[in-house]
């Protein structure tokens, strides 16, 4: 019983913890002063796709990612800011990324509208 009681409050804590971390909205769900920045291409059981757009001095409020690839279809100069600190970042057109779970902020500090494919599997 004892070690019953105990794996009961591991799990507990451990689903406490996942859904504390999943507050933050996702990258479709986030916005920037109230207004969206993503928005849906596709979508089906297996996978979504986002065009997510941010002219100059637009960003993305903080926002948590699944595992997901990005392409860049425009580039710009962003400030981010996320568990490590703040960094500034040159994004170049056409470049892709591949990333975990991340949360993070960015601005787009550059002087041009910067455009992105975000590919999330379900």
């Amino acid at each position: 019983m004892k070690l019953y009681l105990h794996s009961i409050l591991i799990y507990s804590l451990t689903v406490f913890s996942c859904e504390t971390e999943n507050k933050l909205p996702d990258p479709l769900e986030a916005g920037w002063q109230g207004e969206l920045v993503c928005e849906v291409l596709f979508e089906s059981d297996e996978l979504r796709v986002l065009k997510c757009t941010f002219p100059p001095g637009v960003g993305h409020e903080k926002h948590y990612h699944a595992p997901h690839f990005g392409y860049t279809l425009a580039g710009s100069k962003f400030r981010i800011t996320d568990d490590s600190g703040e960094r500034e970042v040159n994004v170049p057109t056409n470049s892709s990324f591949k990333n975990q779970e991340i949360t993070h902020e960015v601005v787009n500090v550059g002087d041009s509208t910067a455009m992105f494919l975000i590919i999330e599997p379900k």
